[in-house]
């Protein structure tokens, strides 16, 4: 990897991670690649194939000496903890929780207590191997990021980047690591003890499920797509250029307003400010409140084509922030901003996609990945929403670097697919709001939510009434 830097000096490498199967096995590769260290850090890992798999070559990976440190949320970690201080016995794995819950087996106690605590989460994702190299994004471990379900698989996009952004990385990692929020699952009594003969039935265990798992239609795509096109990581096409990581503090928990000096907010509109041309905002959970519905419509004022993305009603696995959403779609349309909502089934068809490896995905999508494009010049990426909840609340980290390959490539591809991959929010004749999608070259429009009942409809709009944003 580093002759590949030294010939871009001072410049990072960014190679964008579209399809879920090439992100499972791009990090699936940084594992198994992986001589001296891993660090990752994630809001939640799910206990399925892939998490299981990834689980098992962290310990593989232990065993040849790697030293691997796993940051996770303590939200996520519930009903996981058996499992998790078994993989915390390896002398050479670490596993650190941000923000604990003070009562383990009785957390509504410290959702009912300790509200506004408990309240802010560690949203971060990143997975870095040996300094060199880095996948950050939206994605979070689980099947339905990685495209490995056949039921609702979330569309998102990580980054793989290596070059001087990864130390940068590493570093807000180590921040994490060693802040006050974190400590360390060793601290919390295990509900059965942790002996060699416990640790060694869950090798057995794992190894087990990994030869299984060998076996499955997932499985061999991945191998496929590896064997193809995933040599190693030199190989990859990258976008080189400058870059910004911002991120915020882990202090951030504890306060009570958004500053410069704890929260990565206003590093984000600082990009938003400059932005000439076009803005493309991709976000899966999009609640602007009034300020920010100001902000976009004044953009469009000043010449500036605001294209955004979200979930549709029926694409949106969080209903209740769709009811926070909602209240601001007829101003932000009548304001001059282009607005489409993805939709929950993808092509013409609506029936699975077929990857190029011959794996079929889910049959049903929901948006997930959040990233921006700026001028068809800078892309930023990571795992901030644009909503209160990632403003205030959670912690989160992204990149903005700078590659018109990448931003060409996202401004083209939303003015082509954004009508057939989503409905655009328009007002009709009588002012009300209607969905105008294409459909096999032709124009349909729809004069309610698209693909949703009545009642799922009522529900959503009697919550819109009074859900708080603050929370969303």
């Amino acid at each position: 990897m580093r002759p590949l830097v030294e010939k871009h000096p001072g410049l990072s490498g960014f190679h964008a991670l579209i399809e879920g199967i090439d992100a499972f096995a791009s990090r699936l590769l940084l594992i198994q690649q992986a001589e001296k260290t891993l660090d990752l850090q994630y809001y939640i890992w799910h206990d399925d194939l892939t998490g299981k798999v990834l689980y098992d070559r962290l310990l593989d990976a232990a065993d040849r000496g790697v030293r691997v440190r796993l940051l996770l949320d303590d939200l996520d970690t519930a009903g996981k903890e058996d499992m998790l201080h078994l993989i915390d016995a390896h002398p050479n794995i670490e596993i650190r929780v941000f923000n604990p819950f003070a009562n383990r087996n009785r957390r509504a106690l410290d959702v009912l207590g300790d509200t506004h605590r408990i309240n802010h989460r560690m949203h971060n994702k990143s997975l870095t191997a040996d300094n060199q190299a880095t996948v950050f994004g939206g994605r979070n471990i689980g099947d339905e990021y990685f495209d490995a379900t056949e039921e609702v698989g979330f569309s998102d996009l990580d980054v793989l980047a290596i070059g001087p952004v990864v130390p940068e990385v590493s570093e807000e990692f180590d921040l994490y690591w060693n802040s006050p929020q974190v400590y360390p699952l060793s601290a919390f009594k295990a509900e059965e003890t942790v002996d060699d003969a416990r640790v060694r039935a869950f090798r057995q265990q794992s190894d087990a499920f990994v030869k299984t798992a060998r076996s499955s239609s997932y499985a061999d795509a991945v191998r496929a797509l590896m064997a193809a096109e995933r040599p190693g990581m030199a190989t990859l096409d990258y976008s080189w250029g400058k870059w910004k990581l911002v991120y915020d503090q882990p202090g951030k928990v504890g306060s009570r307003e958004v500053k410069k000096e704890t929260h990565m907010a206003p590093a984000v509109k600082e990009g938003m400010d400059q932005t000439e041309s076009e803005l493309i905002i991709v976000s899966p959970y999009f609640v602007p409140g009034s300020w920010f519905t100001e902000y976009l419509k004044g953009l469009t004022q000043k010449g500036v084509a605001v294209r955004i993305m979200t979930n549709s009603l029926a694409a949106n696995d969080v209903p209740v922030v769709h009811a926070g959403y909602m209240r601001y779609r007829e101003d932000l349309v009548r304001g001059g901003v282009e607005l489409y909502e993805y939709k929950p089934k993808q092509g013409n068809s609506g029936g699975k996609k077929k990857d190029p490896t011959g794996w079929s995905g889910s049959s049903r999508a929901s948006l997930h990945g959040k990233y921006f494009g700026f001028d068809r010049r800078d892309v930023f990426v990571g795992s901030f929403n644009l909503d209160a909840r990632s403003v205030d609340l959670n912690t989160e980290m992204g990149v903005y670097f700078e590659s018109p390959q990448y931003a060409k490539v996202l401004s083209e591809g939303f003015g082509q697919r954004a009508m057939t991959k989503g409905y655009r929010v328009i007002l009709n004749d009588n002012g009300d709001l209607e969905w105008v999608t294409l459909e096999n070259g032709r124009e349909v429009r729809i004069d309610h939510e698209p693909e949703t009942g009545f009642w799922e409809r009522f529900s959503t709009g009697f919550l819109s009434i009074f859900v708080p944003e603050s929370q969303l």
